[in-house]
Formats: C-alpha cells, structure tokens, sequence
C-alpha cells in the first residue's frame, strides 16, 4: 500500500489550511492512519517550514528512531540527511535535516537553552494521550513562546485517543481534525482462570497463548512485554515450543542495538512473532500483524516517596492502553487478542492512567523551567495542574541540593488553588543547577555525578544510582544460613549499605545471574541482571557530559560524601545508643532498618525512607539503604547550612535559665550541651521577664496592692502634671519585672523575691512623699476610722465603708487639697454594696430612711441609727 493510501490524507487539505491560517491544531486520528509518519512530509511538501524544521516528539527512543528511518525511506534520502533523529546519547542529524524526531525531554532542554527555538519551524506533539510529564511542559513552553517571541511557529498536537475537550479549550484558539480511520474487528478473549506469574512465568504462559491460536490465524503475532528480561525469556519459551518452529521470532525493545530493532519491523517472507514492549501499543505500526497476546503489564514510571526519586516498576496496565494493544490487530484484516488475564480481573482495572503530573516526582522539570528563567513555577500554564505539596517537595528538594536558591528582596509568588492559598517564595536557579542539567537524570544522581566527578569516584557512583532504579534484589529478613553465606561472601561493612549492595551484583554477574548461586546468597538473579544495562547507561551519561569514567581505586570516605551530596535531606541522625530511633532534617524522626550494616554509625543519610502503617493507623518511618556520614563532611559540603551556635533557654524540666551550645545541620541538631553555670544575668533577666509577662511565671509579690500603687502613680502623673511625675507605661512595667529579675537564673529565685522595693525606686523620695499625701491608700474618716480607697485606671477613686463606720459622716470628699473628688461605696455589714455616692448627706436624707427597716430586719445585731 502507498502511503498515499493512508487514511490521514484525507485530512492534508484542512490541515495544511488550518496550520496557515491559526498556527494551532488538534488532530485525532487512531492508530495506523499514518499521521506519524505523513503529517511532518505534508507540512515540508506545503512550504509551511519555511526553511526550518519540523520537530516531532515521541514519547519513546525507540519510536523516534524507527519513525524516522521509516520517513527517511519515503523521501528517499539516507537517515540524518533531510530526516533525523535526536534521543539521549545517540543521534543521526546533519544540516540539511528538515524533519526531526525526538524524545520529549530532548526538545525541552533545547527550549530551556534556546527559549526561541531557532531553526524550529512547527513542533508536533505525537500520541499525547500518554500524557508524559516532559510533553505535557514542552507544550505549554511552545505555546508561551508562540504567544511571546515566535507568534510564525507552528503548533499540532496528535493521538489516537484525546480528551479534546480539555485540550482545545487549553489550546484555543485551534481546530480540532478527525480521522476515523481504517480498522477491522478484533475477536478479545480472556484467560478461564487468573495465572499467578510466580508459579507460572509469563513467558511461558504467553508462550502457550501463542502455539494454542498459531493455528487459527494467518498474518503475524504480537506479544507485549513489560521490560527486555521478559522478551528475553519470552523469545527463548516461544523458539523451544516445536508448533512455533516455523515462527521467526523477533524481539522489540529500547535497549536492542539499531539493525536489530530494524529486523522487528522488517517485513519477511516467513510468518514471525514480535515480542515486543510497550514501544509497539501505540507509536509503531507493524504491518502483517492479526493476533495480540497481551500479558498486561509494563513498566510504569512513578515517584517513590521512599527512595526519593522517580522509578519505573513493573504493574497492571490500565484499560485504555489494553484497548490500544488490542487494536494493534486489526489493522490489515480481522484479528484476535489474548489477555493474560481474566474477564472478571480486566474489570478492576484503572480505565486510564493518571498522568505523569499527578504522579511523578517534579524536581526534575521544574529545574528545567527554572533553567528557562520561569522562577515561578506554581504560576506556570501547567495543562494540569500539579499538587501544590508536589511542587513545594520539588523546590524543596532542589533547594537542599543547592540547585536553586532563594532570591532576595523578591516577593513570594501566591496562588489560590481550591485547597485554599498557595504561597512559594521565588527560587533561582544557581550555577550548581544549571551543571546537573547536563545530566538526564534524576537531580539526586545529577548531584551525586558532580559531586563524583569531583572526588574521582564516578564509576562507583554511576553503579550505585543504577542500583537504586529497580526494586531491591537483596532480598530482606533473609535465615540464618543465608546471612552467614553473605558474610562469608562480602565480608564486614560499616561505611555504607550501598558497599554491600555493589558487591552483591558483582558477585551475581560474576556467576552470571545463576539462580543458584544467587539463591544461597538471597540474591533475586532477574533484579540484579536489570543493573547492568542501566549502570552502563549512567556511565555513558557521564562520559558523554566529560566525566573520568575510568577504574580507580578510590576511598570509601569520597563515595559516602557523594551520597550526601545527592541525600542531604535525609540526613538522620541516632537518638541514642539503645535504640534505632532517630530524628531526621526537616523535623522528622524514623527507625533505622535492622538488617542495616552501619548500626553503630551516630549519623548517616538514608537513601530510602518508607512510611509502614502500624497498628491503630500509626504511621512507622523505616530508613534503609543507609550511608554513615561524618560531621566535618556537613561543614565541607554544605557550609552555610552547618551552623554552631550559643544560646540562653528556659529549661521546663529544672526550673531554671541554662547556657545551651548547640551545632546544627539545617533544622536537625546534631549535638546539644546545656549547663547552669557562667549564664549572663542580662539575658537570664529577659528571659524570665519575657515568661513572667507570657503568664507562664508568677511572681508571688506582684500582687494587687503593687497593681494599685502602679494605677495610684500614674493617676497622680494625671491629676497632678505639675508634679512631673514619669506614668509607667507597660514597656516600664517589663522594664520593673526584669529588675525584678536581674541576678537571679531558676524560678525559685523570683517565685517569692519582693517587689515593691524596686517600685518604690523608681519614684524620688519627694514624688513618694506626695504620693502618699496627695493620693493616700487609706483615708481617715470623722468617726476615726481608716477606710480603703481603690483607685481606677480610669474614673474617680472609690473609698468603701461599712454603713456603720460612716455614722457622722457627712457631705462630700476629695483628695489631692480638694482637687480629686472621691466617691463613697456604702457598704452593707456583709460588705456588698448598697450604694454608691459622692455625697453622703444627701444619702442620709433620701436613701437610708428607706433601707433602715429592712436592713435592721435583716441585721438586728448590728447598730442602727
């Protein structure tokens, strides 16, 4: 079939349309219609490139490789000449290329160098279904800088399968183009009953589906397989099957060399099997295939809140990707898929997958955008909107590795989310950051690598990061008899959890990965093989980028710094000898792993910190994988965030000011000594003043008469202004208190010292004198008796008697030689008020003779007059 036959060619004229006139396209169309290879050949044939390039995104290397060799071929021209690509460590570009495919990572660090994308004519987003975190940025990237600097560039996002809603709504102004396509019936059949893959290999159980309907279809077979081991193996189970033999048997995946990936998708006179990944459910079409055995599972990347990094674990693919790799057979005739799994399972089965966003760790993409200079990452056009906690951890964790720093005098950056308000300070990127981008990976492992390629150690750190990527090999809570083999095998260690893992894979690849041998030292043989190609990876990384990836021998020490370098923010430290309790940076605590080697270690840097739910719902924090770390190393390579201090503190427990010297790491304090001895009296006094005022500390002696002869000082300052009396003021009475307290550290000290001498000073003796004389405590009345007088803050003072003291008592009363008017609260003999007045006479007159009875009634043993 030409390609001209395809059925995307139907939609060439209102695409070349819409892209001349909007700039912006949505286009949907399934599964072999063509649009990824055609669409970038119609764009170049229309003129719309303009002597720049089409840069086509796919998902995979894999993909881009095979997509652009196929497009080279229909143009006819060698691959790297007027068609390219450009994946990780490997391209084939030259300066006549004009359609270039590349993974989305590729295309974002070019954004975050070149935010004008020179030489980019249109830039097409292919099965952005996926929704991979890199392509969801990379779009709102091109879309700010079609918006701002490059309003000519040329915008098309395809799929098979699209919310376009959402999207074109995000992209608008656009046009949405659809293409139904050409597919035929796919027969879907289920396993009887489930298959346990513990028992039964899924190579072998996909191998079985195969020689069962090998003879009930024509045309080839796809099986789908999570990862290279399993294709491995699956190849190997489907050549030794005798039913199969006239089968050729091809296998498709990432990390094959080039001309054997060529030979997959080659077509051949034979029927042939394709065991392929997931490489092959939407980007590849592969034509002759009419049968599918699916094994539904693939490698998912997501972040691991325990390890701190973002991973690709093998797990159940949802339904829409199923449906995907069902229809991979029937695009040239009617076909059947067999899903290794049953009908009553498919059913529990996510119906999508969430997107990248929602589940992978960010630090990465937002230390891209801030290479870009978008500072504000909370404020970013995200397609979907991340959690605001995963971007604080990003910035976080950015921030301890010394990739991004805060900028001063720069107002934070809020932001009104439905959870409520969002506030980031705005994070720089600094010149450590921008190095760790030249790495693509993880930030923890781009920081390792520098830090490595400064201590001459990056062979052993490449091996450890490679370590870190898969599920743990070293099999846990392992006997006694295995124990004491690993012993025997790996000897003592007391650096590092890490050293025991990297002999344990050396020893595994020295034997091969025999199962065997690994199972008497609980090593799992298929884990650690999956080591190798990635530490091989990791070491053409740092190669390419510069780094001395040669063997030498090296200190521990240099290794164990690199570990904190890329786990400063899970630095821990042990709470004592007895226990595995320890506190963590960030005010976190968590148990040490029993099985770690480095128990005796006071501090050291985790590299997996796992929540486990206990019983009642409480939540365990084991730290594992752990590195001992010296103290002088936190100085050394984090010296502003090393601090040694003295401070004075109020020690609860005893009662008293101490002395405290304490050094720090970030928030965690690594050592503590308190002492009650050389403690400055001046800072002991603020203290305990700053307690005294807070109510947590009473001093006995400050009691209501000090209150009233305070309220009697100022009222005379009032009253009297001639006096030039000071009023104190509530700085003065703070001012009085740490008099109070000065020479005295501990609570017992000031609980009972006395108070009003220091009061007293701070009136002259002749201001006291009139003190006394102008506003007394006390008045003596006519009858001879001495009644209280209360002074208020505000209002005239108040003089209280017994009725019975104020008989002969007539007319008004004042203080001060008449000019402060006093009034008189008339008590009764149970000292409750009866009335209050500031003439007594008229009381006599017009009151008492109408409360006399009744008091009397109520009071007979009392005189009455």
């Amino acid at each position: 079939m030409s390609p001209r036959d395809l059925p995307i060619y139907e939609l060439e004229s209102p695409i070349i349309a819409s892209l001349r006139s909007r700039g912006r396209l949505i286009v949907q169309a399934p599964t072999g219609s063509g649009k990824s290879t055609q669409l970038p050949q119609m764009l170049l044939r229309h003129g719309l490139l303009d002597g720049g390039q089409v840069v086509v995104l796919q998902p995979r290397r894999l993909a881009a490789r095979l997509l652009a060799k196929r497009v080279a071929e229909e143009v006819g021209a060698p691959l790297g000449d007027v068609v390219g690509y450009q994946i990780r460590l490997e391209s084939r570009l030259s300066e006549r290329t004009r359609i270039r495919f590349v993974t989305e990572g590729i295309l974002l660090r070019q954004m975050s160098f070149d935010p004008q994308l020179r030489g980019v004519a249109a830039v097409v987003f292919d099965e952005f279904h996926e929704r991979h975190l890199y392509g969801d940025i990379s779009l709102a990237r091109a879309i700010q800088i079609q918006q701002t600097t490059r309003p000519d560039l040329k915008i098309v996002v395809m799929s098979a399968t699209l919310d376009t809603g959402s999207l074109k709504d995000y992209l608008g102004p656009c046009d949405l183009l659809v293409s139904e396509g050409r597919s035929f019936s796919v027969d879907i059949e289920y396993l009887p009953k489930p298959v346990n893959f513990d028992n039964e290999p899924v190579w072998e159980a996909a191998a079985r589906e195969c020689a069962r309907i090998a003879g009930r279809v024509d045309g080839d077979m796809l099986v789908f397989m999570p990862g290279a081991y399993e294709i491995g193996r699956t190849v190997q189970a489907i050549q030794g099957d005798r039913t199969l033999r006239d089968f050729a048997v091809l296998p498709l995946h990432g990390e094959l060399p080039p001309e054997q990936q060529d030979r997959a998708v080659a077509r051949y006179d034979t029927r042939k099997i394709i065991v392929s990944t997931n490489v092959a459910e939407t980007s590849l079409t592969i034509d002759g295939v009419t049968a599918v055995i699916d094994c539904g599972l693939a490698r998912v990347a997501r972040y691991d809140p325990h390890r701190g990094i973002n991973t690709l674990l093998i797990e159940k693919i949802s339904a829409a990707s199923a449906d995907q790799r069902a229809g991979r057979a029937g695009r040239t005739a009617p076909g059947v898929c067999v899903r290794l799994w049953t009908e009553r399972e498919h059913a529990q089965r996510p119906r999508q997958e969430l997107p990248e966003v929602k589940r992978l760790d960010l630090s990465e993409v937002v230390l891209t955008l801030k290479a870009s200079g978008i500072d504000d990452v909370a404020g970013f056009p995200w397609l979907e909107k991340p959690d605001p906690k995963a971007l604080e951890r990003a910035e976080g964790l950015l921030a301890d590795l010394g990739a991004i720093i805060g900028s001063a005098g720069v107002p934070p950056a809020t932001h009104s989310t439905a959870a409520g308000t969002t506030v980031l300070p705005l994070r720089k990127i600094t010149e450590v950051g921008r190095k760790m981008l030249r790495f693509p990976v993880h930030p923890r492992y781009a920081r390792m690598l520098l830090e490595a390629d400064a201590r001459g150690c990056v062979r052993a750190v490449a091996l450890m990061a490679a370590l870190t990527q898969g599920r743990n090999f070293l099999l846990r809570a392992a006997s006694r008899d295995v124990e004491d083999a690993r012993e025997d095998a790996f000897g003592e260690e007391h650096e590092s959890d890490f050293f025991i893992l990297m002999r344990a894979w050396r020893h595994a690849d020295k034997v091969n990965y025999s199962l065997e041998a690994c199972r008497r030292l609980g090593i799992h043989s298929q884990a650690a093989r999956q080591v190798g190609p990635l530490f091989e990876q990791f070491l053409e990384i740092a190669e390419k980028e510069g780094l001395d990836v040669s063997e030498r021998r090296v200190d521990g020490a240099e290794i164990c710094k690199c570990v904190l370098a890329g786990f400063s923010d899970h630095l821990a430290k042990r709470l004592d000898t007895g226990t595995l309790r320890c506190e963590l940076v960030h005010g976190r605590r968590g148990v040490l792993a029993r099985e770690s080697a480095i128990q005796k270690a006071p501090l050291f840097a985790a590299a997996e910190v796992s929540e486990i739910e206990g019983r009642g719902g409480e939540v365990n924090v084991l730290l594992s994988l752990a590195t001992a770390i010296q103290e002088p190393w936190l100085k050394e390579l984090f010296p502003a965030d090393y601090t040694e201090a003295t401070g004075v503190v109020y020690d609860e427990s005893a009662k008293r000011v101490i002395a405290r010297r304490e050094r720090r790491f970030r928030d965690l304090v690594l050592e503590a000594k308190a002492s009650a001895d050389d403690v400055p009296l001046n800072e002991a006094a603020a203290i305990l003043t700053q307690l005294v005022l807070a109510g947590k500390l009473k001093l006995e002696a400050w009691d209501e008469a000090v209150e009233q002869w305070i309220t009697r000082v100022n009222r005379l300052a009032e009253w009297f202004p001639e006096l030039e009396v000071n009023p104190l003021t509530e700085a003065d009475r703070a001012t009085l208190i740490e008099q109070v307290c000065y020479g005295e550290t501990s609570y017992k000290g000031i609980r009972e010292k006395p108070v009003m001498p220091i009061l007293r000073d701070w009136l002259t003796a002749e201001q006291l004198a009139v003190l006394d004389q102008y506003l007394p405590e006390r008045l003596t009345m006519a009858n001879g008796r001495r009644s209280r007088i209360t002074y208020h803050k505000e209002g005239p003072p108040v003089l209280s008697a017994r009725i019975q003291e104020l008989y002969g008592v007539d007319g008004r009363f004042t203080l001060g030689h008449g000019r402060v008017p006093v009034k008189i609260e008339v008590l009764a003999p149970n000292q409750r008020p009866i009335q209050v007045t500031d003439d007594l006479g008229a009381f006599w007159r017009e009151m008492y003779p109408k409360i006399k009875t009744e008091l009397s009634r109520r009071y007979p043993r009392h005189e009455w007059r």
